[in-house]
């Protein structure tokens, strides 16, 4: 790998992208990778959903409660400091305990959220 290769970011200079009332995030992306801060407000809902990428979920600030499973069966509490692993096609959803920062890593990187086709994130929050 050449220096020329070699790429350097800094989050204040992402864009932030709103989504919905309760829900921001930013991106940045490498050739199989994607990381992206993600901005949810108490009570923001991420729907139920599945998607082939690999997934692991770091919490900065807050916390979340994921329900996985097609049937949503088991609960997982993620709090500040603690990652959650979400292998492809794993079904899950997200409900925000408390104002929350994560940072989310995907492999490869997320399609439908560089295109703007991520419409299950796109509709209004309860």
């Amino acid at each position: 790998m050449s220096s020329k290769d070699v790429t350097h970011h800094r989050w204040s200079d992402i864009p932030l992208e709103n989504l919905s009332p309760l829900l921001d995030r930013k991106l940045i992306t490498g050739d199989g990778l994607m990381i992206a801060q993600v901005f949810l407000k108490k009570g923001a809902v991420v729907p139920r959903h599945q998607h082939h990428n690999e997934q692991l979920t770091y919490i900065v600030e807050g916390a979340l409660r994921f329900y996985l499973g097609e049937d949503e069966s088991r609960i997982q509490d993620v709090r500040a400091g603690e990652v959650l692993h979400i292998p492809s096609f794993a079904w899950h959803k997200a409900e925000a305990l408390e104002d929350t920062l994560d940072v989310d890593v995907f492999n490869p990187p997320r399609e439908d959220w560089l295109n703007k086709t991520d419409d299950y994130l796109r509709s209004p929050n309860k």
